[in-house]
């Protein structure tokens, strides 16, 4: 009877947790589930893979039959040895600690992430910005007031006394454009208005055509190519050739009028970036004007909207009927600018060259059409060590689009891609087939022209070809 008694008596056991003792009763008829429950329960663990071993690391069966032991001795002082030093209270709190500070450091990287994101965001809208010349140069707002915005003060860049000898240059194509400060070119082109006639002709207020000029070159990007510098360019070519062909006994004081006021607007506000991209790209230009010659419809309408400007209106005291034509003349130059239309204008001027009558309006008209032409593209009858330069100016022009069509899924003009023009190749066929044919055409109304104009183009044509044989050489 002692003996069953003591064999269904309660079995206790003790536990060393955290350096505490732990005592555990549990009776003989407990399943090991149950004893399990106990032991985690008294040690704080969890009660997914218990182990108890004893001090020599042996590995003790938990269940009823299980050894039991006094609080001094150390037999399951490694209760989950392995397991409770991860899922104790200090490990649980551990391990909440890590995983918080994980937590913030990855909420840190993503706040890090959304700054670099919108930095991108930034650096590519800077990037445009830069790409398109100020509020994409080819996105134009016309409504926006960009850019007119003449000065109102009586303008103060200074009044070049001009010497004779710049006087005498500036009627010659040799004049060497690259020597001037924007103030000179200001200055010079003063005085080629004041010299032919013109301030008097309009009856213009002379500090009015000071305003006019400052917002003429106000509002000429600084493209490589399409800039101030180059409407200086075309302007003073058309000075020289007023003075080489004696325009001034052909045609009327309105005609020298239209033809430098033209040649001075024609390319204003041009974004560097030219028709073909304008429609290709169907930019807001392109869209304005129904893909018909875009950039030269803006050029018009930025020009007159600087003369709708009281303080800057040069023939602000011209009658309204005589400025209507004047304005309708000046469009239609800036126009004929448009090298879509080369063909269809010098085959008309052709056909008038050898009876050609300066009493006839329509024959007078078609010859400014081909003067302000020649003068928009007549870098290379200029020297050498002038017009060069030129040549790389509008070659960085043409990469800068090229490179752009590309990034934008455009056509790109073989022409225009760094990767397969040189100078020489860019140069050849355009003095060729283009400036040779229309400035012999123009050579046959004023012979004069060819020792000064048309002979440096054929120059210039053999200079090139002889540079595309030299690296043609190199090639092979």
């Amino acid at each position: 009877m002692g003996s069953s008694s003591s064999s269904y008596a309660p079995k206790t056991i003790y536990l060393d947790v955290d350096g505490k003792v732990q005592k555990v009763v549990f009776s003989r008829h407990c399943s090991p589930c149950d004893i399990k429950e106990l032991l985690c329960s008294s040690s704080n663990i969890p009660n997914t893979a218990i182990m108890v071993v004893n001090p020599e690391g042996a590995l003790v069966s938990i269940d009823p039959t299980m050894p039991t032991n006094s609080p001094k001795e150390d037999m399951f002082q490694n209760v989950l040895s392995q397991v409770a030093e991860q899922f104790s209270a200090f490990r649980i709190n551990e391990l909440k600690t890590e995983v918080t500070n994980r937590l913030a450091m990855l909420e840190k990287r993503v706040e890090l992430k959304v700054v670099e994101i919108e930095k991108c965001k930034n650096d590519l809208k800077k990037l445009r910005d830069e790409m398109t010349s100020v509020n994409c140069a080819c996105k134009y707002n016309f409504d926006d007031g960009k850019k007119v915005t003449p000065r109102r003060d009586v303008p103060n860049y200074p009044k070049y006394t001009l010497s004779q000898e710049t006087v005498e240059a500036l009627k010659k194509p040799t004049f060497d454009v690259w020597h001037w400060e924007h103030n000179e070119m200001l200055s010079c082109l003063e005085y080629m208005y004041h010299d032919l006639g013109l301030v008097k002709e309009f009856n213009m207020n002379p500090i009015t055509l000071k305003r006019w000029l400052l917002a003429i070159q106000e509002n000429y990007r600084n493209n490589p190519f399409h800039n101030f510098r180059h409407c200086f360019c075309v302007s003073q070519m058309m000075y020289g050739m007023i003075h080489l062909c004696n325009l001034q006994e052909k045609l009327t004081l309105t005609d020298m009028g239209i033809l430098m006021t033209a040649a001075v607007c024609h390319d204003l506000d041009h974004p560097g970036y030219n028709n073909r991209y304008q429609i290709n790209a169907r930019t807001e230009l392109a869209v304005r004007y129904n893909d018909i010659s875009p950039l030269e419809n803006h050029h018009c309408a930025v020009a007159f909207q600087i003369l709708s400007l009281p303080e800057c209106n040069i023939f602000a005291n011209v009658d309204p009927e005589a400025f209507k034509q004047i304005r309708q003349a000046i469009i239609t130059l800036i126009l004929a600018t448009d090298m879509a239309r080369h063909g269809e204008i010098l085959d008309s001027f052709k056909q008038k060259v050898d009876n050609f009558d300066f009493t006839n309006e329509e024959h007078v008209t078609c010859l400014k059409m081909v003067l302000i032409k020649c003068c928009d593209i007549s870098n290379e009858v200029r020297p050498t060590e002038v017009a060069e330069p030129w040549v790389d100016c509008l070659l960085e022009e043409y990469f800068m689009q090229s490179d752009r069509e590309k990034s934008e899924g455009l056509p790109v003009a073989p022409f225009m891609d760094r990767d397969k023009v040189t100078k020489p190749t860019a140069q050849i066929g355009f003095i060729k087939f283009v400036l040779i044919p229309m400035f012999e055409t123009v050579m046959k109304l004023f012979p004069q022209i060819e020792e000064i104009m048309v002979q440096p183009l054929r120059d210039s044509r053999d200079h090139y070809e002889e540079l595309k044989q030299i690296d043609d050489a190199m090639t092979e």
